[in-house]
């Protein structure tokens, strides 16, 4: 890793318009009204987004990280498959992201967010919140324990369904580094079914996405592992004398 990686940058690779999905895709349903109407305009990077945010590993709870026990009641335990997700978030050169502020959040094992606007019918887990966060060490890495999520419908169209999901928000070196995505799960047939996920343009793209099952990581008769590595915006690590 190079010494001037939390330094400003003399800027960011653009983000490459061909990889990420449109803005305006009619089969998901509610990009119609979000999408903006106008084309993008580029501007150039201001200071304070290649300068901030910086977060300290201080701000973090011994059980920020373990989903399992982060919320249950006394000695109970959350209902369902425990999983291990551990990974790195790395730059656009490869290079792991120190201090990075990685959140979770997820639906229950039934599908079921903890949520006012989620009245669907699967019960609540008394014992699980879903959600955490954790911070990157100084290679990049990442790691937290779960419950896996339960897939679910949602009101798309007549009969779509969510695969088994979970969301992350990820705050690098800089805003314009800022980063929110969902990770999948290996093997999920309905990823191919999903209008969301219809909507990126490629399969390579969409396989990013999708973490392997990692059985060599897991602790036995305890936890499943998936192994999710996540790339943010890479800053100019080579400095360009004019």
């Amino acid at each position: 890793m190079t010494a001037n990686i939390s330094k400003p940058a003399a800027g960011f690779y653009q983000r490459d318009r061909t990889w990420q999905p449109p803005a305006h895709t009619p089969k998901y349903k509610t990009s119609i009204v979000r999408s903006p109407r106008l084309a993008p305009i580029s501007l150039d990077t201001t200071i304070s987004e290649i300068t901030g945010p910086r977060f300290d590993h201080n701000i973090i709870g011994e059980l920020d990280n373990d989903l399992i026990r982060n919320y249950a009641k006394d000695d109970g335990s959350p209902i369902g498959e425990r999983i291990i997700v551990y990974g790195r978030i790395l730059d656009e050169n490869g290079r792991g992201i120190p201090d990075c502020l990685i959140e979770m959040w997820q639906a229950n094992s039934a599908g079921r967010y903890r949520h006012l606007n989620d009245g669907t019918r699967p019960p609540l887990d008394p014992n699980f919140g879903g959600c955490g966060r954790t911070i990157t060490d100084a290679n990049g890495a990442y790691q937290f324990a779960t419950i896996k999520p339960g897939p679910y419908p949602w009101p798309n169209g007549p009969n779509d369904w969510r695969p088994s999901h979970i969301h992350f928000s990820l705050f690098g070196h800089a805003f314009a580094q800022r980063l929110i995505t969902q990770m999948y799960f290996e093997g999920d047939p309905l990823i191919w079914h999903c209008p969301i996920i219809g909507s990126i343009p490629s399969k390579e793209a969409i396989e990013t996405l999708i973490a392997p099952l990692d059985l060599a990581n897991t602790i036995p008769m305890d936890s499943i592992a998936y192994k999710f590595d996540m790339v943010l915006r890479g800053q100019r690590s080579t400095y360009f004398e004019n």
